[in-house]
């Protein structure tokens, strides 16, 4: 993937991570509200997806701006275990609050960080439920489902940067 990923930090520490600065205006409202001698530097970056693969940071070396709703769910989708996909309500379960999907998914759909906090790997509930059946009916057919990606042929939600590169990311995560 040829994407070019913008790093915004602020003090060392990742404040956003995009294909574009749209979250610079929410960043620099934040940064306004501070005292001037709190902030020491804001840099920006253009990194590859290999490099933005690579990058591991802790939650500590974020510098996130939000609410305490939006935090918390950013904190449980940078927590959760990164080996498969999840719908938007088991991350409202995780998230302690399961009759609020549509406050989750918009927490989840401003996410700053992409990749570091993955919310690439939250999808429909429809779409869980149509991978399940689809790789049950391939565990019946000769080669019982192994060879089958189903990724390309499903739909995975609504994504900041699109379509293709969520789908491109949750192969990269799920390699």
């Amino acid at each position: 993937m040829k994407t070019k990923w913008i790093v915004t930090e602020i003090d060392g520490k990742v404040a956003s991570i995009s294909t574009d600065y749209r979250h610079l205006k929410t960043i620099g409202a934040a940064l306004a509200e501070l005292p001037p001698e709190s902030i020491g530097s804001v840099t920006t970056r253009k990194i590859s997806t290999a490099e933005l693969a690579a990058m591991k940071p802790a939650w500590e070396d974020l510098r996130l701006f939000g609410t305490p709703f939006q935090l918390k769910v950013w904190k449980t989708l940078f927590d959760i275990p990164r080996t498969r996909i999840y719908s938007y309500s088991e991350l409202a379960a995780l998230a302690d609050n399961p009759q609020g999907v549509r406050p989750v998914a918009h927490a989840v759909a401003i996410n700053p960080v992409a990749w570091v906090i993955p919310c690439h790997l939250i999808v429909p509930k429809e779409t869980l439920d149509k991978a399940k059946e689809i790789r049950e009916t391939a565990e019946k057919t000769l080669f019982k489902g192994q060879d089958l990606y189903l990724l390309d042929s499903i739909d995975v939600g609504e994504f900041a940067y699109g379509a293709d590169i969520k789908r491109e990311l949750i192969k990269l995560q799920l390699a």
